[in-house]
């Protein structure tokens, strides 16, 4: 480990020992080396791992998800890493059951959690709470993911903005995960989602919790994002997807996240194999500025290298 990352390790123990009994998250930005951190910080600590990853979630989404491997799960305990089948269902509220459930555990056996991942809105469900609304329709979903291959994630995209422009100008129309789970909302309920939100606000706190995040360049978070698609795709990132999607798992919500959607997108003939790795940068890129976006937006200490 370097003294950068030494540095970053001690400024996120200060903040530990500084609100004793609460939570660690560690969030922010993609490729920012939030795993890293968080098992350095366990090891040190007697600590053991949370993750909070909508992808990482899933059993099979291994390379494109930044998982954990298997030396690192060894030396630190991870939880809500690859529990889900490919297809099941998954959301935050559902994620933030499972979250409470596994620190409870965790504190139980006089160990420490640790929440780590970068799915920001499901740690924002575990510490905050959620407005209370409606189930997943998978049947739903199945027709939002049809107009997506027919006519372009971009006309889901417009759907919402017709609908609830608040949300809209909220998400990325790439985003179509969480694009499909507001309009899902509308239909199921009769409210747009910005209806729901205001009226909870986030105001409640179910965990007393900080969050931290590593601070990083543009330019240096560019070049990680970068050389770690590259990574990635030549350690086997394609033929993982060819094998989910012989499996019949090209319909999981997982395939259409950043990374994913792109390699599916080449084996569909939508992309050129030449401009792959250039378009996962550029949906990566863009996905870790939405996510400093948000984060701005909250309370979080910001470690600095």
């Amino acid at each position: 480990m370097s003294s950068s990352d030494a540095s970053v390790a001690e400024q996120a123990l200060r903040l530990v020992a500084a609100h004793p009994g609460e939570l660690l998250a560690l969030v922010g930005p993609t490729a920012t080396g939030k795993t890293a951190l968080a098992i350095e910080i366990a090891e040190r600590i007697g600590g053991e791992i949370i993750g909070a990853d909508s992808v990482q979630v899933y059993r099979e989404f291994d390379l494109g998800s930044g998982k954990p491997s298997e030396e690192e799960m060894r030396r630190v305990r991870h939880h809500l890493v690859g529990i889900l089948d490919p297809m099941d269902p998954s959301d935050a509220a559902a994620w933030a059951d499972r979250a409470a459930a596994a620190i409870d555990d965790v504190r139980t056996r006089g160990r420490t959690p640790i929440v780590c991942g970068g799915s920001f809105l499901w740690v924002k469900a575990l510490v905050r709470g959620l407005a209370p609304m409606p189930g997943a329709s998978e049947a739903i979903r199945a027709r939002h993911r049809a107009l997506v291959e027919e006519s372009g994630r971009a006309a889901l995209h417009e759907r919402l903005r017709h609908v609830d422009p608040p949300i809209a100008d909220r998400l990325h129309p790439n985003d179509v995960v969480r694009v499909s789970r507001a309009l899902e909302v509308l239909e199921l309920t009769g409210r747009p989602m910005s209806a729901w939100q205001r009226e909870h606000r986030f105001a409640e706190t179910r965990v007393p919790a900080q969050l931290a995040a590593i601070t990083c360049s543009a330019e240096a978070l560019a070049a990680r994002i970068a050389a770690r698609a590259e990574l990635w795709l030549a350690s086997g990132w394609i033929e993982e997807v060819e094998s989910l999607v012989a499996r019949g798992f090209g319909g999981a919500r997982a395939m259409e996240s950043v990374g994913y959607a792109q390699v599916r997108a080449m084996l569909t003939g939508r992309l050129h194999r030449d401009d792959l790795l250039p378009a996962i940068v550029r949906a990566t890129r863009v996905f870790a500025r939405r996510q400093r976006t948000w984060l701005n937006r909250e309370r979080v200490t910001w470690l600095s290298p």
